[in-house]
């Protein structure tokens, strides 16, 4: 064996794992505060009772929706920037059809998934100023 003979595959593989590793951990590079208002969000539309979300038209129960809305998020994240990121690239639209995500109530009122997910993104992010102006000396 030469060393030409090992520098080829060997410098295949340092290749392949540089490109890889920007892939990897991208996800990773999502500030901390912006991961867990995304994360808050998704639990938001979990935790919503007697609601339906609807898509393209079809109905689903909002454990779908989050399951969905995840997925989305991991095709998506290097999009995803910050929490109004996820809301108006990941979860107001369709990307097949371009038809708007609805929040379908009990009582049959609708709100679209992007009205309904800001008014929520701005109230976590005022508990958060909040917590942060009490937590100070």
């Amino acid at each position: 064996m030469t060393l030409m003979s090992l520098t080829k595959p060997l410098l295949a593989v340092v290749l392949l794992i540089a490109l890889a590793i920007p892939v990897s951990t991208h996800a990773q590079t999502l500030p901390t505060a912006e991961r867990q208002k995304i994360e808050a969000l998704i639990k938001y539309v979990g935790d919503l009772k007697d609601a339906k979300f609807i898509r393209n038209g079809s109905s689903y129960e909002v454990s779908t929706a989050v399951r969905f809305l995840r997925g989305k998020w991991e095709a998506n994240d290097g999009q995803i920037k910050t929490a109004r990121d996820f809301i108006d690239k990941v979860a107001s639209f369709s990307g097949t059809s371009g038809k708007p995500y609805l929040i379908r109530f009990k009582d049959g009122a609708e709100v679209t998934t992007q009205q309904y997910l800001v008014m929520e993104l701005s109230r976590i992010e005022t508990q958060a100023k909040d917590r942060a102006t009490h937590a100070k000396p």
